[in-house]
């Protein structure tokens, strides 16, 4: 069965057909480590592992790179500002490597509370300094490239297609219009190589054939994705802000120094908002996932609270729309703890059809609604809900609930007294017996270890 995938680069659902035959190439941008991520920053780290989930579940081998960014990401996106490392660094009071290595680890904690696999590769920035300064070069010696009293800029001039993956050829305003363009020939040029500052020593800085200096924040991702996955490869993602710039600016870099498709399919989720507001640090108006443990949530009610929705429509978080996942991941634990073991193995039919639904661009969504329908019906075995689980990642076998069934005193004695009566092989006492225990209300079962009633 096929999978159909948003590419935002074709502006539409797309047939999946990978370059390689059962293996995925995924490239996924991962955090800028200055701070702490929030709920928002994790919904495409959720959204990600979906993705990866549904490739294995229909059998693909996949390898995920994903980059840990610590080091050349300004606080603007049109390369102003300074650098999101050392201004983390003198917030805390450490050293820039210092929190690099800190919020690294606590990333790390967040997939892993969330229950995200772990990338197949996870690459830093800063120990890829080398391939990017060599990127650099190539793209020199081709003609792209040009210098300016702050660094070493790409000339988008030079691509007739520049900003196709965000339509920015039909758009009034271009991205970074509203920018002064400095010593920049373009408003859209962008820096691959940023000259540390004149009678300052920077905390990250390296030597350079231009200079000694840091590389810009877009160059990483072109240069660590073509060490691991070639170009092009198959599937890049991100958040849905980073089809403007970032990402944009991938796309120019990597296709002018190797003449080839970057990526075959570019997903991209859509915000997670806080009322009118999306949530941002700039805006420091962000709630962490280790916040949301602390108030007592179970880390899994976000991501089964994400999985409701569609990851290409914007979400609106609030604690009662949480309090609601979490009720709702507590109830679905129950129901799976007390399936009836004697219930069929679900049919061919109703595989196919979730099959359809995660297969139909990740609808998560209606893969969810379609298994609680299953469930209510009493036609989905635990075996095969633990396989759908394979793709939500919710733990359901890990957190099993049976109802307990609470017994009387009255009902204590009358078990006991069956027990007694079938060691004695007294069988007319005993169905007397278990006919009062079902008149009580209880269901009887007959075991090797002796009368059980639920």
């Amino acid at each position: 069965m096929s999978i159909t995938l948003f590419n935002t680069l074709g502006r539409q659902k797309q047939e999946f057909k990978p370059i390689k035959k059962n293996k995925v190439g995924l490239y996924t941008c991962g955090p800028t480590v200055y701070d702490y991520a929030h709920i928002g920053n994790l919904r495409s780290f959720v959204f990600e592992d979906i993705l990866k989930r549904v490739l294995q579940y229909n059998g693909f081998k996949t390898k995920h790179v994903m980059n840990i960014t610590d080091v050349g990401h300004l606080v603007s996106d049109s390369d102003e500002g300074e650098d999101k490392m050392e201004k983390g660094s003198r917030r805390t009071g450490k050293s820039a490597w210092e929190i690099a290595k800190f919020y690294t680890m606590s990333f790390k904690k967040d997939l892993s509370d969330l229950n995200i696999i772990s990338p197949t590769v996870l690459c830093k920035a800063t120990d890829h300094i080398k391939e990017q300064i060599n990127l650099i070069k190539k793209l020199e010696k081709k003609g792209f490239v040009y210098q300016t009293v702050d660094g070493i800029y790409f000339d988008t001039s030079k691509l007739s297609d520049y900003g196709k993956l965000a339509d920015l050829q039909h758009q009034e305003l271009k991205a970074g219009i509203r920018v002064e363009l400095g010593g920049k020939k373009h408003p859209n040029d962008f820096a691959l190589w940023k000259f540390s500052p004149k009678h300052e020593k920077r905390q990250m800085e390296w030597k350079s054939p231009w200079g000694m200096g840091f590389p810009g924040w877009h160059i990483e991702c072109s240069a660590m994705s073509v060490k691991y996955l070639g170009q092009p490869f198959d599937i890049h993602c991100g958040g849905i802000d980073h089809v403007p710039v970032h990402h944009t600016n991938e796309i120019a870099q990597s296709e002018a120094a190797n003449d080839k498709p970057m990526a075959n399919y570019w997903l991209h989720n859509e915000f997670l908002n806080l009322k009118d507001a999306k949530m941002s640090k700039s805006g420091e108006n962000f709630i962490t996932l280790s916040s949301l443990v602390e108030k007592g949530y179970n880390p899994l009610a976000y991501r089964y609270f994400l999985l409701q929705a569609h990851y290409r429509k914007q979400v609106v978080f609030s604690f009662e729309a949480l309090d609601s996942a979490q009720k709702g991941l507590e109830h679905l634990y129950s129901v799976a703890g007390n399936i009836d073991k004697k219930t069929k193995t679900a049919s061919k039919e109703t595989k196919e059809i979730f099959l359809n639904f995660i297969n139909n661009d990740l609808d998560t969504a209606g893969a969810l609604a379609f298994v609680w329908e299953k469930l209510k019906e009493k036609k989905l075995d635990l075996k095969t809900l633990l396989k759908f689980d394979e793709v939500f990642g919710l733990k359901i076998k890990e957190n099993l609930k049976e109802k307990k069934t609470k017994i009387s005193d009255d009902a204590e004695k009358l078990v006991a007294e069956r027990n007694t009566a079938r060691q004695n092989k007294d069988w007319g006492k005993s169905d007397e017996l278990r006919k009062k225990l079902e008149g009580m209300g209880y269901k009887v079962e007959d075991t090797k270890e002796g009368t059980k009633i639920s």
